[in-house]
């Protein structure tokens, strides 16, 4: 096969990741939903573009099944990459300032806008596949999980990032969040385990994990707890870790060196590797990485800017889409017509959308919020995008979702993602809704360097 051939793809996909995305900004469509959509028109299972494209250009040289194989998996490469960008974004995007302003709502939205959904989600996948625990516990997961990607622009919009309403929404949103991907872990760790000792094919094949090498009945019933605290444990020391590392990394190179971007970038993927040596998935690991790394990254400024501003062109400029248009090369349409799946979306979306508006409104109101505020709280904990996508995908590559829930997920992050945000702009536009601004003493009673210690 001749570089041309994968040289004019290449440019093809990056026109789409480009220029598709703006045309639909028009419509007020998002663009990872734009991505999403994209990447299903131009997947197999609609037009099969990357297969017209290899076909056409075959003077060029290189067999059409040999160019669409390679060049899915230059696909599939690149949209791993992306996750892990989008993981690391994700945790440096954690701002814990103005807890102290919030603490009531943030524990009550934690707590609540992650069992309430995590319960219903159980239900949900136990209703049709009431055998499979694994499968519970990850839709569980998906269930439980918020897109701080769509929260923080809408409150940040409506100028809400400085109010006890936007803080404890905030935070919330990321411990939520850490919560839901230590549950996606034990998930997929005992998925992994209950696949019969030489069958570790049909659970995608084995893996770094180093319990994948080991006889299950070594646990006995004892594996869940133990590996709960494998990863508690792995949390804590990378958090510790790669804190510290990332501030000698500061004070041996300047913040403008581009070295010091690749070498941070290191320190996110070897913190990725260790997690997956233990069993913890990438996601996780990305996440922590990312946490840690928040404070710094974001204090300190090269010529070009801050850090943040670099790893986030490298991430949304490149990596990230190519996850999203992956995904939705992924959706299968075939299976929208298969029995029993319109009833999978259906309880999909609206155990997904009832459970966290209850849990958002019933979680304001015991903080002394009102009915109003609670409903719009609950509201921005619906939309379902890049961690629940990132999330499902995971769960199809293990063959934990079939294609019935994974198209599920696609439809939820859709029909969730479009409407909500302007349906709560709406609410507090028309209300007129009233929300107390944090002052400085109440954001930060003790230094903020010395927060940040005890948060790490």
């Amino acid at each position: 096969m001749r570089s041309d051939t994968f040289l004019v793809l290449f440019i093809v996909f990056i026109a789409v990741i480009t220029l598709w995305p703006l045309i639909l900004r028009r419509f007020q469509i998002p663009g990872v939903i734009a991505l999403l959509i994209a990447g299903m028109l131009i997947g197999p299972n609609c037009f099969d573009l990357v297969r017209v494209m290899a076909d056409a250009f075959r003077f060029l040289g290189g067999e059409t099944e040999t160019v669409v194989s390679h060049f899915d998996s230059l696909i599939n490469s690149f949209g791993s990459l992306g996750l892990v960008f989008l993981m690391a974004l994700a945790g440096m995007e954690a701002d814990f300032k103005l807890i102290n302003s919030a603490r009531k709502p943030v524990i009550a939205l934690s707590i609540l806008t992650f069992l309430i959904p995590a319960i219903a989600g159980f239900f949900v996948y136990a209703y049709f596949r009431s055998d499979d625990l694994p499968g519970k516990l990850l839709y569980a997961s998906l269930f439980a999980s918020h897109s701080v990607g769509i929260v923080f622009p809408v409150i940040r919009e409506l100028k809400l990032t400085k109010t006890r309403f936007g803080a404890a929404v905030l935070i919330s949103t990321v411990i939520t969040d850490i919560a839901s991907i230590i549950l996606l872990a034990v998930s997929v760790q005992l998925k992994r385990q209950s696949v019969v000792p030489g069958a570790a094919e049909a659970a995608g094949g084995r893996s770094l994990s180093i319990f994948d090498y080991v006889d299950p009945a070594v646990f006995g019933n004892w594996f869940t707890p133990f590996f709960l605290l494998v990863v508690l444990a792995y949390l804590g020391v990378a958090v510790f870790l790669v804190y510290r590392i990332g501030k000698l990394l500061l004070r041996i190179f300047k913040p403008g060196e581009d070295a010091l971007v690749t070498i941070l970038l290191l320190v996110i993927l070897a913190t990725v590797l260790v997690g997956e040596f233990l069993g913890v998935n990438l996601v996780v690991g990305a996440f922590i990485a990312g946490l840690a790394l928040s404070r710094l990254v974001k204090e300190n400024r090269g010529p070009t800017g801050p850090l943040m501003e670099r790893f986030e062109s490298i991430g949304y400029g490149l990596l990230i889409p190519f996850l999203f248009i992956s995904i939705g090369m992924s959706t299968d349409f075939r299976a929208f017509g298969e029995a029993g799946n319109l009833s999978i979306i259906l309880l999909t979306v609206l155990g997904l959308v009832c459970s966290k508006v209850a849990s958002g409104w019933l979680a304001m109101r015991i903080s002394g919020f009102s009915n109003s505020q609670g409903v719009c709280a609950g509201l921005m904990t619906v939309p379902q995008l890049s961690a629940t996508l990132a999330a499902a995908a995971i769960g199809r590559n293990l063959g934990m979702l079939d294609n019935n829930f994974f198209n599920a997920i696609i439809i939820l992050s859709i029909v969730t993602t479009l409407p909500v945000p302007t349906l709560v702009r709406l609410i507090i536009t028309r209300t007129k809704m009233k929300f107390h601004e944090v002052t400085e003493e109440e954001a930060y009673p003790i230094p903020a360097e010395d927060t940040q210690d005890e948060l790490l």
